[in-house]
């Protein structure tokens, strides 16, 4: 895995923005994935930053890159409670948790609607998503809105700006180790 693909996908959480992030890599060896994101869980665990395979199959690889702590934080909010409750999540557990959304996204091709909770997103918003099946959403960017769609579009904008600043900065040579904040 490229560390341009980290900086692309992941920039607002590795700038301490975003809860967490959610992309697919190719990986043509499942163990030389397992090396690597073992090494980077090795490296930057000090700042607060993990990853984890969440799903492998056919040489691409799901992979979750999150603030353990901030996830911790966003799980305590009674709405997110409330919906992993539902969802037979165990909530009073981050990780195992993050355990069990693993299970369900190796067991079905479609994400579960909750996984929005996993990323940081709104729990208004993801609440509206699994409510109003994805449709009728008061705007679209990095998620679906159906909550506070001022406060959604700033977001969108800072983690814009935050990706196009993490790019030019690699692009610079700035070291990932550089880019990574440590909260």
């Amino acid at each position: 895995m490229s560390k341009r693909l980290l900086v692309k996908q992941c920039s607002p959480t590795m700038a301490g923005l975003k809860t967490g992030n959610l992309f697919t890599c190719e990986a043509k060896s499942r163990p030389d994935l397992v090396r690597f994101v073992r090494a980077m869980n090795r490296k930057f665990a000090y700042k607060g930053l993990k990853m984890a395979i969440m799903r492998y199959n056919s040489g691409r690889a799901l992979i979750y890159m999150y603030r353990p702590a901030k996830l911790r934080k966003d799980f305590e909010r009674e709405l997110v409670k409330t919906i992993l409750t539902k969802e037979g999540y165990p909530v009073e557990d981050s990780e195992r948790c993050i355990i069990e959304l693993m299970k369900r996204l190796n067991r079905n091709s479609e994400f579960p609607h909750e996984i929005g909770l996993f990323l940081g997103y709104p729990p208004e918003d993801v609440k509206g998503f699994i409510e109003n099946g994805a449709k009728d959403a008061k705007c679209v960017g990095t998620w679906k809105v159906y909550g506070n769609e001022e406060e959604a579009r700033k977001k969108f904008d800072q983690y814009a700006k935050c990706s196009r600043v993490y790019a030019e900065c690699f692009r610079r040579h700035m070291s990932l180790e550089k880019l990574i904040v440590a909260v």
